[in-house]
């Protein structure tokens, strides 16, 4: 007898395969845990959907982690590659704990008002210039993690967002030359407390971004050739299986390179970096009345081509 939140997960994950994707030749880097290994490995996802092959048993001498294969740039990937065309073992999923695809990586870049469609929702006209803010890293959990509900706050809220995952170092990079510093993207959870982003702590974002447990993200990191638009992606999040949202990539002011060369003015980007690029209309702080996040509550936050993740909230 399968238990309701597995039962929910299968059904969720069924669901997402509703959009078509590629099953076999695309590069989707995970990092998981497994009974009968030791600490944190770096997988490919034999598909959205799909078990996991074990890179570090594969080549030994590779990283454990993302960050570190991310810097290796190349030599790593072409590993990977290689791993891809193999005939190799596939874990089942059923045994595998999957990660956040990046850890710990030196910053967590957001953009805010990022789409047409939820500005309109907002009334506010659309942005001149990216609106930055930044979420600490402590926040990331894996991708069927719990989000937990933080005492401090009553107003928690949904935020689908596509992730860009940074593959190499670079400062003042143009808009033309900025995918060639992208590993890939992945799909990320916004979660954001409402009151003490919009109305404690002088309105600056920060502390309402950035509870622990605030940003799911996974389930893999689609590497950029594996994804065939990144600003043509069916973009929704459910919660207990309603859909919340609904868009498409397309909507976004700001495109991927234009937010790199923007944010590349400030900071350097390292590999790992990671950049949440805005999320479509339907949180629930604008619906009337509003709506929270609620112990018990099921958060499935899904883009095509890119998978889902499925967070419950205690």
């Amino acid at each position: 007898m399968l238990f309701p939140a597995r039962r929910r997960l299968l059904t969720a994950l069924l669901q997402a395969q509703r959009w078509p994707f590629q099953p076999s030749r695309d590069m989707r880097l995970v990092q998981f845990q497994a009974p009968h290994l030791t600490g944190p490995h770096l997988g490919l996802e034999s598909g959205n959907g799909g078990g996991v092959i074990n890179l570090n048993a594969f080549d030994p001498t590779l990283p454990k982690t993302m960050v570190e294969f991310l810097e290796q740039g190349e030599s790593t990937l072409s590993v990977a590659r290689r791993a891809l065309a193999a005939q190799l073992p596939v874990l089942p999923r059923s045994e595998v704990t999957f990660l956040a695809p990046v850890t710990r990586p030196d910053k967590v870049v957001c953009v805010g008002m990022n789409y047409v469609d939820h500005c309109k929702e907002q009334n506010v006209p659309v942005p001149k210039e990216p609106i930055i803010f930044s979420k600490f890293a402590s926040s990331i959990v894996g991708p069927y993690d719990e989000v937990i509900l933080p005492p401090e706050s009553q107003e928690v809220d949904w935020e689908v967002e596509l992730a860009v995952v940074i593959g190499k170092k670079g400062k003042h990079i143009k808009a033309t030359d900025a995918m060639a510093y992208v590993a890939g993207f992945t799909v990320a959870h916004d979660v954001s407390a409402r009151d003490w982003q919009m109305r404690r702590n002088g309105r600056q974002w920060l502390l309402g971004k950035t509870f622990d447990t605030f940003c799911p993200l996974g389930p893999a990191l689609v590497t950029k050739d594996s994804v065939a638009d990144p600003h043509n992606l069916k973009i929704c999040c459910r919660v207990n299986g309603e859909v919340v949202q609904s868009s498409n990539t397309n909507q976004m002011v700001f495109k991927t390179e234009e937010l790199i060369a923007w944010v590349s003015q400030f900071v350097t980007l390292y590999p790992g970096d990671i950049i949440l690029t805005g999320t479509p209309p339907g949180v629930g702080v604008f619906r009337k009345p509003p709506v929270f996040l609620k112990k018990g509550d099921e958060v499935q936050c899904e883009i095509e081509e890119l998978g889902v993740i499925i967070n419950k909230v205690v």
